[in-house]
Parts: structure tokens; sequence; C-alpha cells
């Protein structure tokens, strides 16, 4: 009698399938406001920031499950603190990358360095956290109190947000009623903040924008073909400034924004999700590269105003 064979669990077709689903609902669940306590970004048990694509997933989930902790743990995790998942409750999907070796031994010592290039694969592997609003028995720490986003004038700045936007090396010239980054001068243009109902959405914009400046060949060289609006390379390129502007308002207290949300932006998700089942985690690493760029350059720039002041 045949075996019967359980089918192996996909983890990036499930991730994409799942967010196929919510984005043909027509929302971004992550544009939402973050309400967790004590941490703007999803946490590992011990307290480790998530990156990339799980941080993406996971700010997703907690958003659409109204989840007010910032930590996720496993179930030996939990175990380990005398603590019990609650019976029902549903876990979530995050990755890993590591690498490994190949045994092939059939290469001549005059490749050697190509052939051990060829013998170092890297693979991803999945497994299943849960949100500490799961879980029973966890120390107080781990459920820490919310902090309410302070309320601000509209058309104002907020200084730590406009220091961190002023400080990165990428011009911005603010002018008129659209948002774009121009390659060909490589400059940002940007409405003011008063065309802005909230502080928030303005800075939540640049960012967007700043995202693709960060392509330029002298910066990260992001490349995905000949982009013209409505192809798949304009659609990549949007997916990535997205996440960007989502990784950098975790960092600064603004959430992900553009200029509108149509079905045209949507689809251009969509798209992209459909024909590849792993574009999300390539495109979230990207972002997360976006992000960090962004990040060191304000840093740079802010340690060089001090030493000019000095």
């Amino acid at each position: 009698m045949a075996r019967s064979r359980t089918s192996r669990f996909d983890a990036s077709e499930a991730i994409t399938n799942e967010l196929i689903r919510i984005i043909e609902r027509g929302v971004l669940p992550w544009r939402k406001p973050w309400t967790a306590g004590g941490s703007a970004r999803p946490l590992r048990h011990n307290s480790e920031p998530y990156q990339g694509v799980n941080n993406f997933l996971l700010t997703m989930r907690t958003v659409m499950a109204g989840y007010t902790s910032p930590f996720w743990m496993t179930v030996p995790q939990a175990n380990s603190l005398d603590a019990k998942i609650r019976k029902g409750e549903r876990s979530s999907v995050v990755v890993y990358y590591g690498q490994s070796r190949s045994q092939t031994d059939d290469t001549h010592e005059s490749d050697a360095g190509d052939a051990e290039a060829a013998r170092v694969f890297r693979f991803q592997k999945s497994y299943r956290v849960f949100n500490a609003d799961q879980i029973d028995g966890l120390p107080e720490a781990f459920h820490p109190d919310i902090c309410p986003v302070p309320d601000h004038p509209p058309a104002e700045p907020i200084p730590h947000m406009q220091e961190f936007f002023d400080t990165i090396d990428i011009t911005t010239i603010f002018t008129g009623r659209e948002a774009y980054y121009m390659p060909a001068v490589d400059k940002v243009y940007m409405p003011g903040i008063s065309r802005f109902e909230n502080p928030r959405s303005f800075y939540g914009v640049w960012a967007h924008e700043l995202a693709h400046a960060t392509k330029a060949r002298h910066r990260l060289h992001r490349d995905y073909g000949h982009s013209r609006f409505g192809n798949t390379a304009y659609a990549r390129e949007e997916i990535v400034a997205e996440l960007t502007s989502c990784f950098l308002g975790q960092e600064l207290g603004f959430t992900s924004h553009t200029m509108e949300l149509s079905a045209a932006y949507l689809d251009n998700w969509l798209r992209v999700l459909r024909s590849d089942k792993t574009a999300i985690f390539k495109h979230a690493a990207d972002a997360q590269k976006a992000c960090d760029y962004l990040i060191a350059r304000s840093e740079a720039g802010r340690a060089g105003a001090t030493d000019q002041a000095a």
C-alpha cells in the first residue's frame, strides 16, 4: 500500500498569498498608526527587534489583530518563561535565512575560488511565533504600557523628524503639489508641509521619495530594469519605497504614506506578488538596506554639523 505524502509547507507561497488576500480588500494595514506599547517595532522575546520581511509581516499582523504588545516568541520560549499559549490561538509564520555547503568534490584546483563559492548556498526556513497578547502567564515586562501619539499642530514641523530629514545629503526642493524623485538631476521634489493635513503624513511621503533616491548608482545602485509608470520594474521600486517609509516611520514615529492610495497603486503590488512568490522577501530586504542607508546618512550629517559647531 502506497504511503501518503504530506506536501511540504512553502512559507514564501503562504505568506505571499496571505498578503495578496489582504491587499485585494483594498487596505495596506501597515499604514495604520502603531498602537503596541514600549516599542515601535516587533520584538523577539529577548527584546531584539525583527528586521526586513519579518518586521513587515509582524507589524501587519499586530495592526490587524489589534495586539498591544510588541513581543513575539515561539512555544518553547513561552514555556521557558512558565507561560502557556491560550487554546485556539493562531500562530504567525516568520522566516530566517542560513547558508550551507554542498558536498560536491568534482572541481579542479585551478577553479578553487569558484568552486568554493559554488559549494555555498543560501536557504530559507520558517518557524511560528505568537504575540505576547496570545500567551498567559508572562511577566508584566512583556506587556508595556502604550505610549499615546502626542498631538502636534498641523503644518508645523516635528523637530526630531525635521532634523533627521534635513541632515540627509540628498537635495529636496519644496514646490508644487506633487512628490517625486527625478533621477536625471538626483533631486527629490516635495509639496510644502502646509499642504498636508497631518505633519506625520508629510514625513511619510518625504521618506517614500528619499527611498527612491537611494536607488541611484552612487548610492545603493538598485536596478529592476527599465522603469516606466505601470510596468513591473516601476511596481517593484514602489514596493521598496513603501516599505522603506514604513521602517523609517517605526524609527521616527510616523506612518508610511503616499500622496494617494489608488486602485492602480494597489494593482502594482498585486501584479508583482502574483507573479513572484519571493518578491516581498527580496524587496523587504532592499527596503531595510534603504532604511539603514538613510539613517546612516542622517547620523553622518548630524555628526558633521556638530563638528562644525564645535
